[in-house]
C-alpha cells in the first residue's frame, strides 16, 4: 500500500495546480466552442436563401371572385411560394385541380394536373403531366402540357392532344381554346375516330 503524506505548501501547490489546469481547461472548451458556431455561423450565412419557397401550403382551396362572382375555384394538396426571383412563381409540384365557373353557381370547366406552376408576371399557368380539361358539355382534352394566359383567356399548346366527346374523339398537334373548349382548335390534326357508326 503506498501512502502519501502532504504538507501544507504540497497542498496549496496541487490545488492551485488543479485551479489552473480547470481555468486552462474552461478557457480552451471555450475557444473551441466559438470556433464550431463560428463555423455553423458562417455555414449558416453562405445557405442560399433562394433554394427556400417564401411561403408554403398544405390542402390548398383558394376561391377567386369578381364583383362578388366565383369565377375559379383552385384545389391542391401543396403550394410553393418562390418571389426571391426576377419572375415569382407560385409551383404545385403535387398537383392541382381548377374549377372555372365564370359567375356561375355550377363549374364551367374543370381542369386537373400532376404539377402546375403559376407566373405572376405574366399571369400565366403551366400545366404539366396528365393534363385533363372538362367542359361543361363533357368534351375532354388530354395532353401533357398545356399554358393557360389568363389576360388573353387562352389555353394552348404545341404538343399532342387528344379532345373526346360523346361523337368522336380527334388526336394532333399544337392547340387553342378558351379555358371552356367551345371554341377549339388543333392546329395539325392527325387522326380523328368516330364513335357512332352512321
Amino acid at each position: 500500500m503506498i501512502d502519501f503524506h502532504f504538507n501544507r505548501f504540497t497542498l496549496k501547490y496541487l490545488v492551485r495546480s488543479y485551479r489552473n489546469h480547470f481555468v486552462l481547461s474552461v478557457i480552451i472548451s471555450a475557444a473551441f466552442i466559438s470556433y464550431s458556431c463560428e463555423t455553423k455561423i458562417a455555414k449558416v450565412e453562405g445557405f442560399e436563401i433562394l433554394s427556400l419557397p417564401s411561403l408554403t401550403g398544405k390542402d390548398i382551396y383558394t376561391v377567386f371572385t369578381d364583383s362578388g362572382k366565383v369565377q375559379m375555384i383552385m384545389a391542391a394538396p401543396m403550394m410553393e411560394t418562390w418571389d426571391n426571383f426576377d419572375s415569382p412563381y407560385t409551383e404545385f409540384r403535387l398537383g392541382m385541380k381548377i374549377y372555372f365557373h365564370d359567375g356561375h353557381k355550377e363549374p364551367a370547366a374543370t381542369a386537373s394536373a400532376k404539377y402546375a406552376k403559376f407566373v405572376e408576371k405574366e399571369n400565366l399557368w403551366e400545366l404539366n403531366d396528365s393534363v385533363v380539361i372538362v367542359n361543361e358539355s363533357g368534351d375532354k382534352l388530354e395532353t401533357e402540357q398545356l399554358f393557360w394566359d389568363r389576360d388573353k383567356n387562352l389555353v394552348f399548346t404545341d404538343r399532342f392532344v387528344k379532345i373526346t366527346n360523346e361523337d368522336q374523339t380527334v388526336m394532333g398537334t399544337g392547340f387553342e381554346s378558351d379555358p371552356q373548349l367551345t371554341r377549339r382548335r388543333i392546329k395539325n390534326v392527325t387522326a380523328t375516330i368516330y364513335l357512332h357508326d352512321e
